[in-house]
C-alpha cells in the first residue's frame, strides 16, 4: 500500500481500561498506519468530530463496559450524518457474538474480542481500506 492508512482510535464512555487499545495503537503504528489516539472517556460526538477533522480511513473503538449496543450505533449514525460514509467503523471489546452480528447488520465493520491475534485486525483493516478507500 503506497499511502498510510489513517486510523482514529478511541475509548468511548466511562470505560477506563486502556492497556489493550494502547497495545493495538503501537502495533498499527509499527505496521505503517498513522494512528490518532483520542484516549479515554470520549463521547460519540467527540469521536466523529475528530474523524471528520482528521479525514480518517478507519474509526476503531474499544468498548469493555457493555455499552457497545448504544455507542457503536450512535457513532455510526453520526458518521452518516457528517457524510463520513466511506470510512470503516470497527473495534472490539467484550461483545457477545449475537451483538456483533446485530451491529454487522447495521453496517458496522468486523468486531473483535479478547485474544484475537493483532495481525488479524491489521490484515482486516488493510484489506478493507485497499478495497474501499484507494
Amino acid at each position: 500500500m503506497d499511502r498510510k492508512i489513517r486510523i482514529l482510535m478511541a475509548k468511548p464512555g466511562l470505560d477506563g481500561h486502556d492497556r489493550g487499545i494502547k497495545v493495538l495503537a503501537a502495533a498499527y503504528r509499527d505496521a505503517g498506519m498513522e494512528v490518532i489516539y483520542l484516549g479515554l472517556r470520549q463521547t460519540p460526538e467527540m469521536i466523529v468530530s475528530a474523524a471528520l477533522q482528521e479525514d480518517v480511513d478507519v474509526v476503531a473503538l474499544s468498548i469493555l463496559s457493555g455499552a457497545h449496543m448504544t455507542i457503536f450505533p450512535r457513532v455510526w449514525e453520526l458518521m452518516k450524518e457528517k457524510e463520513i460514509d466511506d470510512a470503516l467503523l470497527t473495534g472490539g471489546g467484550i461483545i457477545p457474538a449475537k451483538d456483533m452480528q446485530s451491529l454487522a447488520e447495521m453496517g458496522i465493520g468486523k468486531l473483535y474480542g479478547p485474544g484475537t491475534p493483532v495481525q488479524e485486525t491489521i490484515d482486516y483493516i488493510e484489506a478493507w481500506v485497499e478495497a474501499n478507500r484507494l
